[in-house]
């Protein structure tokens, strides 16, 4: 494992001591709350400070987004389109800017934020300026012979959106850009450790001529302004990116007023190794996608499940290369793996690593924080993991890969499957029924064939099961903000119907 010097903090941003935590009605606002310090996590040097909302926030907020609703909807789709895309190439021009301040925040890689966040954001903002303007609908035509019928596709209104830690521009951008794009108006709540990228992005959005009041931002907690916003009546649509446990918190809030929701949770992405692999493939793609932003990501490949023929060069290949990966500076364009969120976060993942050890299962490599300030973790592999054990069933969220064996196919998609879980997955074979049996049978909203964790905006992404439901992403996440309204009119210009009869034959 390589391991960089220390390292002293960035100051590059130059950012005030404090910044206003919310953005409302246009406009850099402060919130009513405590005062709360961004820390990077991998110094655990302050950033910089904001006052945090309250619910009596996420109440303006809210009546902000219902006054510009009528305007944003009435606005003619080329009207929307032609602000995101000029709200595309802002954000291509200040890419740097976002991703020297996404890494502050995060303790990511830069060279993930400048290759992976920042360009995936601009080209998921293009993909939606385009597609505002083709939206799909039943041919309009006489169902009935006496009358047409047409399909409108309406925006549903006023969206709350509640967005996690580990990708806050993407996952802004996944959720806010759809929503406008559909002529709806948004209310974000970013974490609090990570919300000064989704602040510059509403910023960005209305000196693109975003009109005010269509996108606002509130930080805060979960338990305050989280629930505020999942339990608040103005909302129309709750969409919500975390783990299972607070989805299904979030989904409980939103039931008391029937609101719609759509949850991207957890996952345990099952990597599903078969003895025909091209084995060098898979030996390099389970370190890219068990690693991918520390493996705090919920797609990324936790749970090896290899053939047993290939199973010793699978372990050794990968451990080989895990310990090749620089660990260290997240500013220095060399270093592969960067921080964890937190401390805390850091000693949860290395409690379950270590409960795993105590069980007797091998730590091939890693296993431990390497001696660094922050919330570092090195790459760990953990072989010969049973299909009971904590850290095979429950995700970890951090740069962990377990590996098990298979005795074949029915085997490898039984255990791919046993899982609470199903948002991704992968199958590895060169054989063409045998990738397109694990495609049909992998139960995720995901299965990628001989790769695994590429995105694109034209696809939709989302999960089954503990998972959640609903899409980001793709023309299908439209359905998440757009009602379908089903349009009847008569043709015949004839007073009296002839099913009136059913009501009222006697008098007809």
């Amino acid at each position: 494992m390589t391991v960089s010097v220390p390292f002293p903090p960035s100051t590059s941003l130059g950012l005030p001591a404090t910044v206003p935590g919310c953005w409302i009605s246009g406009s850099p606002a402060e919130g009513s709350g405590d005062i709360h310090r961004i820390i990077d996590p991998a110094t655990g040097a302050p950033v910089t400070a904001l006052t945090l909302a309250t619910a009596r926030d996420v109440d303006a907020a809210v009546r902000s987004a219902r006054a510009a609703f009528p305007g944003w909807s009435g606005a003619a789709p080329a009207e929307r389109a032609a602000v995101l895309t000029t709200l595309a190439r802002a954000l291509e021009r200040d890419a740097e800017l976002f991703a020297r301040e996404e890494v502050a925040q995060t303790g990511k890689a830069i060279r993930l934020a400048r290759e992976f966040d920042v360009p995936g954001s601009i080209d998921n903002i293009d993909f939606f300026a385009g597609a505002s303007r083709n939206l799909e609908g039943k041919a309009a035509a006489e169902y009935s012979p006496d009358h047409t019928s047409s399909i409108r596709r309406d925006a549903v209104g006023v969206v709350g959106s509640i967005t996690p830690w580990n990708y806050p521009l993407q996952m802004a951008v996944w959720k806010v850009i759809p929503a406008l794009a559909a002529g709806c108006t948004v209310v974000l709540k970013p974490s609090e450790l990570t919300p000064l990228t989704t602040l510059r992005l509403a910023r960005l959005a209305t000196e693109s001529g975003l009109p005010d009041g269509v996108f606002n931002v509130v930080t805060g907690t979960g338990a305050e302004v989280g629930a505020a916003l999942a339990g608040h009546r103005g909302i129309d649509v709750l969409t919500f990116t975390g783990s299972t446990a607070v989805g299904r918190t979030v989904m409980a809030q939103a039931s008391t007023n029937g609101t719609r929701v759509q949850l991207e949770l957890g996952g345990k992405a099952p990597f599903v190794v078969f003895d025909d692999a091209d084995l060098e493939a898979a030996v390099h793609g389970a370190v890219a996608a068990s690693l991918i932003n520390g493996g705090q990501d919920c797609t990324a490949a936790t749970r090896a499940i290899v053939a047993d023929s290939l199973y010793d060069d699978f372990v050794a290949g990968v451990a080989e290369l895990m310990e090749r990966v620089v660990v260290g500076d997240p500013y220095d364009p060399d270093t592969d793996l960067g921080s964890l969120i937190t401390l805390a976060h850091r000693d949860r993942v290395d409690g379950m690593v270590q409960r795993a050890r105590a069980a007797g299962f091998r730590i091939v490599t890693g296993g431990s924080a390497p001696d660094l300030p922050g919330a570092f973790y090195l790459p760990t592999l953990i072989a010969d993991v049973t299909e009971d054990a904590e850290v095979y069933r429950d995700e970890v969220f951090g740069p962990v890969l377990t590996v098990s064996r298979h005795s074949g196919d029915d085997d490898a998609i039984r255990r791919a499957n046993d899982t609470d879980y199903g948002l991704a997955a992968s199958a590895w074979t060169t054989n063409l029924y045998r990738a397109q049996r694990a495609s049909r049978e992998i139960d995720a909203g995901c299965v990628w064939v001989n790769d695994h964790i590429p995105i694109i905006s034209e696809m939709p992404h989302g999960g089954v099961g503990a998972s959640g439901f609903g899409k980001d992403m793709s023309t299908y996440s439209f359905e998440e903000y757009l009602t379908v309204k089903h349009v009847m009119s008569d043709i015949t210009g004839v007073s009296r119907k002839a099913w009136h009869r059913t009501v009222f034959g006697a008098t007809q």
